[in-house]
């Protein structure tokens, strides 16, 4: 379990500011929050390579460029490469469609280098 900013950034990439000020205004909830992360990221039956390849085609499927670039900064931190997230995006376009696929290969591009 991540406990602090600093632990939530090399699990899941870009902190949102929203993080940081809920440490500093409520720690209690903060740790819940994270004690919620922990359970979600930790490996499982998944890892969280694989956790973290669903979260970004989810939300390039959502469209959700915070999300998309926070969890691409997440899955270079994990050691996840770019033909890994180029296949994920696959998965989102059989089921979401193109816009999904070209979303999330525009941010791809921008955050992730060959």
């Amino acid at each position: 379990m991540a406990k602090d900013t600093k632990d939530l950034e090399r699990m899941i990439g870009k902190v949102p500011k929203f993080f940081r000020e809920l440490a500093e205004k409520d720690p209690q909830m903060y740790g819940m929050v994270m004690k919620l992360e922990g359970h979600i990221w930790d490996d499982g039956a998944l890892t969280r390579k694989t956790k973290k390849l669903i979260a970004i085609a989810i939300a390039a499927s959502l469209r959700d460029q915070h999300a998309v670039r926070a969890q691409l900064a997440g899955a270079k931190n994990l050691g996840i490469s770019k033909k890994e997230v180029e296949e994920a995006l696959r998965v989102a376009f059989l089921l979401a469609g193109m816009p999904a696929y070209v979303y999330g290969k525009a941010q791809l591009d921008e955050v992730m280098a060959e």
